[in-house]
């Protein structure tokens, strides 16, 4: 049977070429072209997976993911979303959305998201099914032992049998008849320990007991007249009970329940003693089959690739598989949120409270701390587990890693919109270089000098920013060791003032730098810090490139306090909003439109950061500047100095 899905978006052509591609896929597709009308069909038809645009007119894409959480928590919803919806989209993971993929759809992104989506429903209805299939084992196995047991459990009516053979002492071999109807083995001995009488059973499998010992029937040479059932019997005057091995005239042996009843005259005194033993090993065997089934069920448990706790309505863990034992640590810890979170109360939105409270299973994406410290990106989900009585008892929580996952699906988010901002900025440096070869093109026709540096220049911008685009993305996608050594900070400050000066000639900018006398050395990667400054001071000139000339300036102040290197690079150009100074350190947002990355701020502050640096904006406002401050640490940790730099500024 076909996955049903739900596709909502208000793009025609979008839902026309997508309904194709997904029904090819082997889905039924439904196809919804605004909020209202996706609502209209998920209550209709209540598909596994809905595939919806965040922006859409009236009921919008966030909107619809918060009613089908709210009526139906299991429907998997992926969101679409467009360059630039960043925040909506991590809003939407925040509504337990299943996972988002940006425009252009990319068909290996939307695989990789229906494969998710596919397998928390697969993994949610492996659960039910595990969790209904062991409740109706352990019911069906419990019934069982409980009938067994019932039959085993003679010795009530014993008690009553007893009195009846008083009046039957006079006739034992008439009243013991009334036996023979009986599936067990009963015997009536008098005070010297011999067998007086017996039903047929007892004479069909260990032969004629008539005068033998009361206890000749056992397997345990040690039983004698002071240790028999029914020597204890007359003995104490009370019934006995206890578990013996019999062995049947051809030599089989037979594990039996013994009952022994007093059997007393008309005067109170105890004259005879009625023994039943009944057969127990049906008993042994579904106890034998209860115990394989549970360590069957214990190994699956243990074996199974994620971690599984039991809970009571407290969150006390009841039970614990192998896999959650060995990655965390719940000794001395006896509740979920201890040992998952280190926290000392249940978390927010709990999926276990939830099962509790509605008897549904439940999942959500959360953050685990494991026993090294280490986050663990984790789905949960949970199922009830019911008592005899249909109540909730307990709720079986099962937690998969899937933090491979989540960053293979964040990379595959950044190329995405690494693609989109590459694709803006090589169509902006390809209008540029048209623009140089025309100027080129038409000079040398005409011999206008003038004409020919003109387009020469354009030219050249225009493959510099080739070369820094090509080099950002090397930036960002490579990985190398921090290569520190001692360093002169005058030295190295003169060499960055040196390439900034050179790049400033004719621009008009009034370019100051000032650096303590008093400063020494520091430990950096010079390569890496070298080039975060320089991108700092670049867009500093780039911020101040429509001022007039004479007007715009910029100043470079080096300082130190006693643990760190400051560095201030302050502009008077044309400066950001607040929404710019929140997203200036994200990857891929830039303010310079088809002209930027957007990486190279975003790299700046990993390498200072892998420093254990900081950086940061003290003041930034449209129309009046910006105000970078950087902090170095004059010697690095060791733990910094064996780092692995995960944007490395190396060039190839």
């Amino acid at each position: 049977m076909k996955t049903k899905l739900l596709l909502a978006d208000d793009e025609a052509g979008i839902r026309k070429v997508l309904g194709i591609s997904l029904e090819d896929s082997g889905y039924d597709v439904l196809l919804a072209e605004n909020g209202e009308e996706a609502l209209r069909l998920f209550r209709e038809t209540l598909p596994s997976i809905v595939l919806t645009d965040i922006k859409m007119p009236g009921v919008d894409g966030i909107e619809l993911l918060e009613i089908i959480k709210q009526e139906n928590p299991d429907t998997e919803v992926i969101m679409i979303t467009g360059h630039g919806d960043m925040d909506l989209a991590i809003e939407s993971l925040k509504l337990e959305a299943t996972d988002f993929i940006t425009k252009p759809i990319n068909n290996d992104a939307l695989d990789i998201a229906l494969k998710r989506a596919n397998e928390k429903i697969d993994m949610r209805n492996q659960l039910r099914a595990y969790t209904d299939n062991l409740e109706s084992l352990v019911k069906e196995q419990s019934a069982r032992l409980v009938e067994i047991e019932r039959m085993v459990a003679v010795n009530q009516a014993v008690e009553g049998l007893s009195s009846a053979i008083s009046s039957m002492a006079g006739d034992l071999e008439g009243g013991i008849k009334y036996f023979n109807e009986m599936p067990c083995f009963v015997s009536i001995h008098n005070r010297d320990l011999k067998v007086v009488a017996a039903n047929q059973l007892y004479h069909q499998r260990l032969g004629n007991p008539v005068d033998s010992d009361s206890w000749a029937i056992y397997k345990d040479k040690s039983v004698d007249e002071t240790t028999c059932p029914v020597g204890e019997t007359f003995k104490s005057g009370m019934g006995r009970r206890s578990r013996q091995t019999i062995v049947y005239a051809d030599g089989h042996e037979l594990p039996v329940m013994v009952h022994t009843a007093p059997i007393r005259d008309k005067d109170g005194n105890l004259e005879l003693v009625l023994e039943i033993s009944a057969d127990i090993s049906e008993v042994q065997r579904l106890q034998e089959e209860l115990r394989t089934t549970q360590q069957l069920y214990q190994q699956l448990f243990d074996e199974v690739p994620c971690y599984i706790t039991v809970q009571d309505k407290d969150f006390r863990l009841a039970a614990m598989n192998r896999q959650f034992k060995e990655h965390f640590d719940p000794k001395g810890r006896s509740h979920c949120y201890e040992v998952y979170k280190n926290l000392n109360q249940p978390c927010p939105d709990c999926p276990v409270a939830k099962t509790f409270e509605d008897g549904l299973s439940h999942q959500a994406e959360m953050i685990l701390t494991d026993k090294n410290g280490q986050e663990i990106t984790a789905l949960v989900a949970t199922a009830p587990i019911r008592n005899a009585a249909g109540e909730i008892a307990r709720v079986m929580e099962m937690a998969t890693d899937i933090t491979q996952i989540r960053m293979l699906q964040d990379n595959l988010s950044s190329l995405g919109l690494m693609m989109s901002t590459l694709s803006h900025g090589i169509k902006g440096v390809l209008t540029g270089l048209d623009a140089g070869l025309y100027l080129l093109d038409s000079g040398l026709t005409k011999e206008n000098t003038d004409r020919v540096h003109e387009g020469l220049d354009v030219v050249k911008m225009m493959v510099e920013r080739i070369r820094n685009v090509v080099l950002n993305i090397l930036y960002y996608a490579k990985e190398r060791e921090l290569k520190w050594e001692p360093v002169d900070v005058l030295e190295f400050v003169r060499d960055i003032v040196g390439i900034i000066e050179s790049k400033l000639d004719g621009k008009g900018i009034d370019f100051k730098y000032h650096v303590e006398d008093s400063l020494n050395r520091f430990e950096i990667d010079p390569t890496l810090i070298r080039s975060a400054l320089i991108n700092i001071l670049e867009n500093a000139i780039e911020a101040c490139s429509e001022l007039p000339s004479g007007k715009a300036r910029i100043t470079f102040d080096v300082k130190q306090n006693p643990e760190f290197i400051v560095m201030d690079i302050q502009d008077n150009g044309v400066g950001m909003t607040a929404e710019a100074i929140d997203k200036a350190f994200t990857p891929f947002f830039s303010t310079k439109g088809h002209t930027g990355t957007g990486l190279g701020l975003f790299i700046t502050h990993k390498t200072i950061e892998k420093h254990g640096g900081t950086i940061a904006i003290i003041d930034s406002s449209p129309e009046q500047g910006t105000h970078f401050r950087i902090q170095l640490p004059k010697t690095l940790t060791e733990s910094t100095k064996n780092n692995h730099v995960e944007l490395s500024l190396e060039k190839d």
